[in-house]
């Protein structure tokens, strides 16, 4: 977190606690955001991604974020009252403006209009200009799950990947997320970069002063690193896959297809015309693209198939280390049963130093932990 660009001299007490209940994380957002003049829905379309993340276990998009969305609203570079315009429209088609606006607000805009869409028709597909950092990308995908429909959702981001071959950034880490229906709400859920890690995990590593494993990423000098910050001072990320021997073009390729779907289809900023993201002295002009398709429009039983298919993975003999084979969406599931067991979002320590020396800035109530 950059405390807007500021460190606060106010020393947060010894005694705050790690672990906080997910509705008064929410709470917190949203009177963070309702500080700065953001509307409560709005606001609270942000809290409610922010805090999904932290629940299934992704701590780098979750509270985390909250100062970057604070920061470009304080200085007017996203509009937290704006919400997005339908541009242009078929029955199952739409590109979408989301006038500046907070991207949880603008992406839950689109996904419903897809979902709308797909009930209709079969299929709903929505691109988006003009949005900002929409959060976790499974987010909306799963909106759609339950509507029973197959969702898809992704967003391009500003350069931090090298292409295979090459020495300097052009493309995002372009996440790509997809959900499925299962029987028992079992879901499939695909949520990943197309590069070989998300870059938050990079800055949540640096804040824990702890290396990252090599061949996630490289210095400014292009040489590879296990020092976070060595990354984050104009480094770069490798493409899923890493190097070209190991089918790092792949994962180049997967990303220029994400791009394919937001920032060329929508007709905005793509790869390197993307602001950067640690200059934020411009609207970031993100683009995301969201599928719903109704399974209902093909064969019958899709969700039994999709849960024998998902059981039988999961049934399978694991290798000699003897952990259990699982499918995407199994680590959330599993994060998301230990929060409820240990009813509440344990957060770093130094994490919750920030967000309470932030309350104190914005003259707002900290967090009370559980």
């Amino acid at each position: 977190m950059s405390f807007l660009g500021e460190r606060l001299s106010i020393t947060p007490p010894d005694n705050l606690g790690t672990k906080y209940r997910e509705e008064e994380v929410e709470r917190f957002v949203v009177e963070c955001m309702m500080s700065q003049g953001v509307p409560r829905a709005n606001a609270t379309a942000l809290a409610e991604v922010l805090v999904a993340a932290d629940v299934r276990g992704h701590i780098s998009h979750g509270i985390f974020r909250l100062d970057m969305y604070m920061s470009e609203v304080m200085k007017k570079i996203c509009d937290g009252h704006a919400t997005p315009t339908i541009i242009k429209e078929s029955v199952s088609t739409a590109l979408v403006d989301g006038n500046n606006g907070l991207g949880p607000v603008v992406s839950n805009f689109c996904m419903d209009l897809a979902i709308k869409k797909a009930k209709a028709t079969g299929i709903g597909w929505v691109c988006v200009k003009g949005s900002n950092h929409f959060g976790i990308a499974g987010w909306y995908p799963m909106t759609a799950v339950k509507h029973g429909l197959i969702g898809m959702s992704f967003t391009n981001t500003s350069s931090l990947v090298v292409p295979t071959r090459g020495k300097n950034n052009i493309m995002g880490t372009n996440p790509i997320s997809v959900a499925a229906p299962a029987k028992k709400d079992d879901s499939f859920v695909l949520d990943m970069a197309t590069s070989m890690v998300s870059g938050g995990k990079l800055e949540i590593a640096h804040l824990k002063n702890q290396p990252i494993p090599e061949g996630w990423a490289l210095n400014k000098h292009g040489k590879p690193t296990t020092d976070p910050k060595e990354m984050l001072d104009d480094g770069s990320l490798l493409p899923l896959g890493g190097t070209e021997l190991y089918s790092g073009y792949k994962g180049f390729g997967l990303g220029m297809m994400v791009e394919i779907f937001c920032g060329i289809l929508s007709g905005a900023p793509y790869a390197h015309n993307i602001r950067t993201w640690t200059k934020s002295t411009s609207p970031a002009d993100l683009s995301h693209c969201f599928v719903a398709l109704n399974p209902a429009f093909f064969a019958n039983g899709f969700e039994d198939r999709m849960s024998d298919l998902m059981d039988h993975c999961r049934g399978e003999e694991p290798d000699e280390g003897g952990k259990a084979i699982q499918v995407a969406g199994d680590p959330e599931r599993a994060h998301t049963q230990k929060v409820k067991e240990d009813g509440g979002i344990t957060y770093p320590i130094t994490l919750v130093k920030t967000l309470w020396q932030l309350a104190k800035h914005l003259d707002v109530t900290p967090m009370q932990s559980a």
